[in-house]
């Protein structure tokens, strides 16, 4: 009997998941495959749901793991009270959970069931506090989409980040389409790494052109792909991808290195202040490797001067430690740093005040439709002000006329960048630019005389 109690317990252990006690992977895997066997069989259909929390960890970051795993044991039980015992409900690990939906009819059926577990997620959960979570659904269906396990299970995953992408607490349908991206977008990972491997990456530079003196000191890194086949692939079709995968690092590594090295030349050849700004994503705050940029202008003796950090909004907006710590361990070495598209997110002015920040740069929304008294106008020349009384310069993106330049400068904008001045161009363009401008902005022999 105690053996039989013994393999009873090793059994049990293998197949239902420790902290819910709902079905593991295991289980589940071998019940979806009887799942379809069944339909085969009978032709009725089931729905596959996979089910993501969405901000569980920041519950887990804030409140710890054994609060996380109360809001995981009390989200299985929500999501079990809106099905039927004939369903099947299963915990793959971490923050996912997938549901079999049997003998569906019609897709209203599943659409109930979906909302009234967003519904029910949507809830506040009395945890040590209170806390407020969301979920993503996708939904596959068997057998319209796929009679193999792997392939629903795909299914489900990719129309659960298209809920998410399209703003969460939703849920969304597997398409034909979603397959089409996904191959696609494998085959830009594998054309990725292989640009990392064939050095296809370049730094392109555009620059900052300070108003008051008429002057060029400053710019912006910015990463290129010279593809094999198609030439240079815009960064909006790749960042993205490299955000995703990690990729960033190593890219980013490689950004900082080539920009630091090009400013510091500038600086002995051309304007001893020159300093270039280079971008950070809060993925590289998380991973901790925008720390290591500190030691890497060390190893190559270069002033941290050289560089301004460049985030956007969300970064500031990340409130975890890590990224707060490290944020002002970069001030600390000397670092700048310049807050991206100004007034399109919801950073707080205390925010700015807290990490210190140098430069905030006005989103080109607002400077595209620029005009005299144009409400982007008045938006500009707040933003200008603000900035001035709290200590900060202001750089304008995207300006792109002679009429936007002159707005912009009697506002007492510092800075102004955009096509008006020069598109970004690869380094040696780029020096050139440098030198042509400042022929022809020199002052002339008659004034240097006066």
């Amino acid at each position: 009997i105690q053996l039989a109690e013994r393999e009873k317990a090793i059994w049990h252990q293998a197949n239902y998941d420790f902290l819910t006690g709902l079905p593991n992977r295991r289980l589940f895997q071998d019940r979806l495959s009887h799942k379809i066997d069944r339909v085969i069989r009978t032709h009725k259909s089931f729905a596959l749901l996979l089910i993501d929390l969405d901000g569980f960890k920041e519950v887990n970051d804030t409140l710890g793991h054994d609060q996380g795993d109360q809001m995981l044991i009390e989200a299985s039980n929500r999501i079990q009270n809106c099905l039927r015992k004939s369903d099947t409900i299963a915990r793959l690990g971490g923050d996912e959970f997938v549901v079999i939906l049997n003998d569906i009819e019609n897709r209203g059926s599943v659409e109930t069931v979906a909302q009234k577990i967003l519904d029910t997620l949507m809830r506040p959960f009395k945890l040590k506090d209170t806390a407020f979570i969301s979920a993503s659904i996708g939904i596959t269906l068997c057998p319209k989409d796929s009679l193999e396990m792997v392939e629903l299970l795909k299914n489900a995953d990719q129309a659960m980040y298209a809920a998410k992408e399209n703003g969460r607490n939703k849920f969304n349908y597997f398409t034909p389409e979603m397959q089409q991206s996904a191959m696609t977008r494998m085959l830009l990972v594998k054309e990725l790494r292989q640009a990392i491997q064939e050095e296809q990456f370049e730094v392109f530079y555009q620059p900052i052109i300070d108003f008051k003196q008429n002057r060029i000191y400053k710019a912006e890194a910015l990463i290129r792909w010279r593809h094999p086949e198609r030439g240079l692939v815009s960064p909006i079709q790749f960042i993205p991808v490299l955000e995703d995968t990690g990729l960033i690092t190593e890219v980013g590594e490689w950004i900082f290195i080539q920009a630091a090295q090009q400013a510091n030349k500038l600086r002995q050849t051309f304007d001893s202040d020159f300093q270039i700004s280079v971008n950070a994503s809060p993925i590289q705050f998380h991973n901790q490797s925008v720390i290591d940029w500190i030691d890497l202008l060390n190893g190559m003796s270069i002033s941290p001067h050289v560089v301004a950090i460049e985030i956007t909004e969300n970064t500031l907006m990340e409130t975890t430690r890590v990224v707060s710590e490290h944020l002002l361990r970069l001030r600390d070495n000397g670092f700048q740093v310049s807050l991206d598209d100004f007034g399109t997110g919801y950073s707080s002015l205390a925010y700015l005040k807290k990490f210190d920040i140098d430069f905030i740069k006005i989103d080109q929304s607002f400077v595209r439709n620029l005009s005299t008294h144009s409400s982007d106008l008045a938006l500009c020349e707040a933003i200008i002000v603000m900035s001035h009384k709290l200590g900060l310069k202001v750089i304008a993106e995207g300006v792109e006329n002679e009429e936007q330049m002159n707005l912009l400068s009697d506002a007492g904008c510092d800075y102004g960048q955009g096509y008006f001045f020069s598109k970004p161009v690869d380094s040696e363009s780029f020096e050139q630019f440098l030198l042509e401008f400042d022929a022809q902005n020199a002052p002339s022999e008659k004034m240097m005389q006066s």
